[in-house]
């Protein structure tokens, strides 16, 4: 019986030589036989991880051609089994991720308060790995759910590895960390049904958050717009707890740390970042990743609030507190440096996957405060990452290995990747004088703090006051922004089926704002306001603060935003050349839609290419839009629902509008009427000076708000 042959022309082209690729893509040295032309490129060999060549790597080895697979063969196994290890467990919180290599450059000293190298030596440039993160939905959730921002950044240090580890938000739910389980628990999918994924709009959430009244000021943040962000480029971030910095004399100072995005904060209208998630699931990822690739790389300031604590013993509010911030008018930010993320990660897995954060790793010069949120914190992420990663020795993966020297006598464990040598693995000894010992002069100390008082389960009374910066949060958004705060609590609170918990969170409301508790009950279609829950400690009338709003500000400008030209056959090349100039310089990036994939032939005969195709790239994906149509490309678009969408949807969300006379053909088969933000496109500084903001004064013409 003539033999079988095997499938696959792959198959059939042998590569021979006596080299290995290692596990990143290296290749070693062989006897110089190891790259062959195979099918017109030069290729590494093909081997198993044990360095074997592979001969065929189409076919199993079986017990003849049509007999079973052999257990024998070690290639199927070891490539299989390394398949079906290819995934680590994701994060249960913060799993939905993207990070970014850049550095951490230091402007100003902080030399009087920290000893600190990062923090005290001007111009030194520290590399820094930061990843940003959505934190209900699982790992394959989409980027732009209500939901708030994880905010983590891996210094490596000349001292070691510093992680600050925070979130888009400067406050949180819960006072004390034994309430995290439950907290995530009510917030993660209902148990018995599995939904909903990366949403708080559910009974489970809400039920745990109107019996905890702590969570009230997190609330009004959380329906805030800082939960639905236009860019990841365009959040703040907050270390949300107080540390201390320790400086030469052994004295503290409490800081508490943020970072200031360079172009500005931005959100998306709740309507748009729902049709963004259908549209481009990835759109957050997508944005960083293009503006990375293109060279603007996103930049934040660096800056702290020190304050001594003298000074927190004036404070209305206990700042152990995560529940409370310290306003910027209490205490003012002093900007120390910046952030720049200019390279993105080789491998997904290996870097932003594999990234193990955790705040207990610090540098001499920081330590830490007695939040009693952040104390169970420093517990729990290294006991996270022991199980994500497998082993004591995930510090050795590179991405979470320091970039300065490192030593110690820890050994063994599953997954060792170095090899220490020597006979010693203890301390102290005599055997050895090369063996890693302690450094009192230079070594971490923590700072010098007396504790006193009866050990027990209680919180302090100075963390009794659970709706005052809720109120003053409140009150200090613009009109806007208090409306969709009103319209964000009807929505989520619409979801839960049942009536006692979304009467208790009304009553919640009273204590924060009479009138916000009054729209969300109308939109409830409450007859009354439910009586207002007992507050433990009185409601103070605090000051506004206008740097907690976004509206307020934003910057004037088009930096870091997109926008897209609806074009067809028969479109003036002329009009859109002079939008993409004054878009581009501008500092916007602009990309041309049109019916096909392969762009439309312009009015003068030319070909233009398109960057998206209309159905598959609607006007959500833009800050601003413009429609330049010929009459017979206004003509069959007006039948298109999809162009119909890209102008209504554009109108809808607040957008500036561009458009020429066959696209006023669209826009009055839309019914739009002009308004400032609905601009001639021959009018290019007209529509640029629009597109810089959204048109709030349209919102009421659009939608109903609470």
């Amino acid at each position: 019986m003539a033999k079988e042959k095997k499938a696959g022309n792959a198959a059939e082209k042998r590569i021979e030589g006596k080299g290995s690729s290692g596990s990143n893509g290296e290749v070693h040295a062989g006897n110089g036989d190891e790259l062959h032309q195979v099918s017109g490129g030069s290729h590494a060999m093909l081997t198993t991880n044990q360095g074997i060549p592979i001969s065929d790597n189409q076919n199993s080895l079986r017990a003849n051609t049509r007999g079973p697979t052999l257990l024998e063969d070690f290639v199927l196994r070891e490539k299989i089994t390394h398949f079906d290890h290819e995934r680590i467990p994701e994060r249960i919180v913060h799993a939905r991720g993207t990070a970014v290599h850049g550095y951490f450059e230091l402007t100003d000293s902080l030399a009087q308060y920290t000893t600190a190298k990062l923090l005290t030596e001007v111009g030194e440039k520290t590399p820094v790995f930061t990843r940003f993160s959505t934190v209900a939905g699982g790992a394959g959730s989409v980027d732009t759910p209500r939901d708030v921002r994880g905010f983590a950044v891996k210094f490596y240090t000349k001292e070691g590895n510093w992680d600050l580890v925070g979130n888009n938000i400067p406050v949180f739910f819960i006072q004390d960390a034994i309430k995290f389980p439950d907290l995530v628990h009510a917030v993660k999918m209902e148990p018995d049904r599995g939904f909903p994924q990366s949403a708080t709009a559910h009974d489970t959430f809400w039920d745990f958050i109107s019996l905890m009244p702590e969570s009230m000021h997190m609330v009004m943040w959380i329906m805030s717009d800082r939960t639905i962000p236009r860019s990841l480029r365009m959040i703040e971030g907050f270390g949300v707890h107080s540390f201390r910095l320790i400086n030469d004399a052994g004295e503290s100072t409490f800081v508490k740390f943020h970072w200031r995005p360079k172009l500005g904060l931005q959100s998306t209208i709740w309507d748009e970042a729902v049709k963004i998630a259908g549209a481009d699931p990835d759109f957050h990822r997508r944005d960083l990743f293009e503006a990375i690739e293109k060279g603007n790389f996103p930049e934040w300031e660096f800056a702290v609030q020190l304050f001594t604590q003298e000074q927190s013993e004036k404070f209305p509010f206990d700042h152990l507190d995560a529940t409370k911030l310290i306003p910027e008018e209490l205490v003012p930010l002093k900007v120390i440096g910046r952030m720049v993320l200019d390279r993105w990660p080789d491998n997904f897995f290996a870097e932003t996957e594999q990234a193990a954060y955790c705040p207990a790793n610090i540098v001499p010069g920081i330590d830490f405060s007695n939040d009693p949120l952040l104390q169970g914190r420093l517990f729990s992420y290294l006991d996270t990452q022991l199980l994500r990663l497998g082993s004591p020795n995930f510090n050795q993966i590179p991405v979470n290995a320091p970039k300065c020297p490192f030593a110690n006598l820890q050994r063994d464990g599953k997954m060792q990747m170095m090899q220490p040598k020597g006979r010693v693995n203890y301390e102290p000894n005599s055997l050895s004088q090369d063996a890693p010992r302690e450094t009192p002069a230079i070594g971490f100390r923590s700072a010098g703090v007396t504790e006193n008082g009866e050990k027990g389960r209680i919180r302090a009374e100075s963390f009794a006051d659970h709706y005052s910066q809720a109120r003053q949060f409140y009150r200090s958004q613009t009109s806007h922004e208090q409306a969709h705060i009103a319209s964000a609590l009807v929505f989520e609170l619409s979801k839960v089926a049942h009536a006692h918990v979304r009467e208790a969170m009304v009553a919640h409301l009273r204590h924060i704002e009479e009138d916000l508790a009054q729209r969300v009950a109308d939109g409830l279609a409450l007859d009354t306001l439910p009586n207002a829950p007992a507050a433990a400690a009185p409601v103070q009338d605090m000051a506004p603060s206008p740097a907690l709003q976004i509206i307020g500000k934003m910057k004037n400008t088009l930096e870091g935003r997109a926008i897209g030209i609806l074009i067809a056959d028969g479109s003036d090349g002329a009009v859109i050349a002079k939008l993409q100039k004054a878009a581009t310089d501008a500092g916007a990036k602009v990309k041309i839609v049109a019916p096909k994939v392969g762009g439309a032939k312009l009015a003068d005969g030319s070909m233009l290419e398109a960057d998206g195709q209309l159905a598959g790239t609607p006007s959500v994906m833009f800050d601003a839009i413009a429609v330049i149509l010929s009459a017979e490309g206004a003509t069959l678009l007006a039948g298109e629902s999809a162009a119909i969408e890209f102008v209504q949807n554009a109108f809808g969300h607040l957008k500036a509008i561009a458009f020429d006379e066959g696209g006023q053909v669209l826009l009055q088969k839309t019914n739009i009427e002009k308004d400032r933000g609905v601009v001639d496109a021959g009018d290019p500084a007209g529509f640029i000076a629009a597109a810089r903001t959204r048109q709030w004064e349209r919102e009421p013409s659009v939608r109903m708000l609470a």
